[in-house]
């Protein structure tokens, strides 16, 4: 994915018509520089035509992506989240010490690995793809064949050779948080392993929302196809806006606060709260426009001696599951202090429930912009 180019814009509140300032009666005398970075997202309506391709969904490529090592690479590669997974296990060992492990989506086996050195008593590694294979060599190779036992196939169809479990591991994030649903699985395993004072950890999540100046990316990436080497393209804009970006945002861009949507904890929730319509109000934390809202979340293990975990946001060091960017039809010109206020529902998609679809819903009735629109996206 590219990369936006950073520009320094000055904004007069003077009311310039220049269309790269954004002038407010009620802002500070001082200029202020606004640097656009690094970012995109994507959004259209449900009337728009269907997209190419739309018979596929992530449901056709899911487990078979898991089987090749790229992917793997790229997660284990990931300091944020393998390292904060390793402290976790090896800085808590009361939650490991002598206790029986259930690792979902174990991959190749890493985090099993961790648990095992931390004192597992046994851990059941289970793996859907073609890397459960992998994985079961990789545990020979290390020594661990009497403590870890990798298991091929989907959680909801396997049997475990105890009825109970004491911890349940998991790296089941998606881009969104949601996206690729394991987070059901997770809950399916602690429903019918878990035992009654188990552990499952990472054990919360909390989903954020904010908003960006991405002016300079959104022209490259969406208007680019109003003049493609004298054609017009415009069809595929509509296309290229239904489905959310995921892509590393710079902080620089962000324009207003950044709010907490939904908080989910994995030890006690149902399956039907990953679905849900939260309320929001991102108020602009000085002039700008506003050409996206960006999702991220933040991941905590509160069972540890201390509490531990990690952000994907903007303002944190980077992690492969990067943001999600959501773009506006709309370029919303906002003031210091005016409020983008609006609904967003994320639901599991009918047809494929890995896939997830996203309504935003926004209105703002500030000094130089007032809209109000609906708003679908499509992740898959």
């Amino acid at each position: 994915m590219g990369r936006r180019k950073g520009a320094n814009k000055s904004f007069d509140p003077s009311g310039d018509k220049n269309p790269g300032l954004v002038a407010c009666s009620a802002s500070t005398d001082a200029d202020m520089e606004v640097e656009a970075m690094d970012e995109r997202a994507e959004s259209s309506n449900l009337e728009d035509p269907p997209l190419i391709g739309s018979d596929k969904t992530s449901a056709d490529y899911y487990f078979d992506s898991y089987s090749h090592f790229g992917i793997h690479e790229e997660m284990l590669k990931d300091v944020v989240r393998t390292k904060t997974y390793q402290n976790v296990i090896y800085q808590n060992k009361f939650l490991l010490k002598d206790k029986v492990v259930l690792d979902v989506g174990a991959g190749t086996g890493i985090l099993s690995l961790f648990c095992a050195k931390a004192g597992a008593k046994h851990v059941y590694a289970v793996e859907c793809s073609l890397m459960a294979d992998m994985a079961k060599e990789i545990v020979e190779r290390n020594g661990y064949s009497n403590v870890i036992t990798v298991i091929k196939g989907k959680i909801e169809e396997i049997e475990l050779p105890v009825a109970h479990v004491d911890v349940i591991i998991s790296e089941w994030m998606g881009y969104f948080l949601l996206f690729e649903n394991m987070l059901n699985t997770v809950l399916y395993a602690r429903d019918k392993w878990l035992n009654n004072n188990g552990v499952v950890l990472p054990d919360k999540t909390s989903l954020y929302l904010t908003a960006i100046e991405d002016a300079e990316y959104k022209e490259d990436k969406i208007e680019f196809w109003n003049n493609v080497y004298g054609f017009d393209m415009s069809c595929i804009k509509k296309q290229a806006m239904v489905e959310p970006l995921v892509d590393t945002v710079d902080q620089n861009q962000i324009v207003t606060n950044c709010q907490l949507l939904k908080t989910m904890d994995i030890s006690k929730m149902g399956p039907g709260d990953a679905s849900f319509t939260v309320p929001f109000k991102l108020v602009a934390e000085r002039n700008d426009y506003i050409h996206a809202l960006v999702a991220y979340f933040d991941v905590s293990f509160t069972k540890c001696h201390k509490l531990m975990g990690f952000s994907t946001g903007p303002r944190s060091k980077a992690t492969h599951w990067k943001q999600t960017v959501l773009y506006l039809e709309d370029v919303l010109t906002i003031c210091e202090g005016e409020a983008l206020v609006g609904s967003l529902t994320v639901e599991q998609n009918e047809k494929n429930p890995r896939d997830l679809d996203i309504t935003l819903k926004y209105s703002l009735n500030g000094e130089r912009t007032q809209v109000s629109r609906t708003q679908h996206y499509k992740m898959r």
